[in-house]
């Protein structure tokens, strides 16, 4: 049996839904295509334009894999209908105000989607996430909604980060440098609103292995710029606290 980490989280489902996967039983490995893009840019942060004065984009694709068990896989499950499954997620977990603030205050567009697909779009400026009853705890859920942001950061407004605002294709060394900020990012935050999240992109450790080994300053880099961005965040968290008790006084003076 498959010890990945998608197939023990089914297990645990089966466990918890009070049945559980036959013995003998495999995974089934199933590979999600994300297409992406990126509107290329030169060194100074400018647009590639094309024959036609139009930006040039670059395409390029990532691969997400997750290994699942189907239901027919399992036992002492027979009762459980789609009624029951749906109840289940109507609320998966309760809401955590201090991601949902971070969420809140950055201002970022953000949309839900019932594909399983999480990612930031520089060109749109936007963050998809899955809907949140296709996760099954907090954790995962903001773990994924705040490393989409910390990408959100990057972006021109913003901290104008080389591996956002550039055309970095999948498993390039530019990518693989911001991906570790976001995953280190995402730590920070969630450390601050008391969440235990968990690496969700266990897919570009060689790349990172990669990285560190061509520059060893690589994670100090890293470090310090996922530092930034969450320090990014957390500002503008605090300039709308400040902005919802200057409203506040404002109202008591009136009165």
């Amino acid at each position: 049996m498959s010890n990945k980490p998608d197939a023990d989280l089914v297990i645990n489902q089966a466990k918890k839904a009070g049945g559980h996967i036959r013995k003998g039983e495999h995974s089934t490995l199933a590979v999600l295509y994300k297409p992406m893009e990126r509107e290329e840019q030169t060194e100074s942060g400018q647009p590639v334009l094309d024959e036609n004065g139009q930006p040039k984009i670059a395409h390029f694709g990532i691969l997400n894999t997750h290994f699942l068990f189907n239901i027919e896989q399992t036992e002492g499950l027979e009762m459980l209908n789609d009624t029951l499954l749906e109840t289940e997620q109507i609320d998966p977990f309760q809401p955590n105000s201090a991601a949902e603030n971070l969420l809140l205050s950055s201002g970022a567009r953000i949309v839900h989607r019932s594909a399983d697909e999480a990612f930031y779009h520089p060109i749109r400026d936007l963050i998809q996430l899955p809907k949140k009853t296709l996760f099954y705890d907090e954790g995962g859920y903001y773990a994924a909604a705040l490393h989409e942001l910390t990408h959100w950061t990057g972006h021109h407004p913003r901290l104008q980060r080389e591996g956002v605002t550039s055309a970095c294709p999948f498993g390039s060394p530019g990518y693989a440098f911001e991906e570790l900020i976001a995953e280190m990012g995402v730590a920070f935050l969630c450390a601050y609103a008391g969440i235990k999240g968990e690496l969700r992109h266990e897919g570009y450790i060689d790349s990172w292995l990669g990285l560190l080994k061509a520059d060893k300053r690589a994670i100090f880099r890293a470090s310090g710029q996922a530092r930034g961005a969450s320090e990014f965040i957390l500002n503008l968290e605090q300039q709308r606290k400040q902005m919802v008790m200057d409203d506040s006084r404002c109202m008591n003076d009136r009165v």
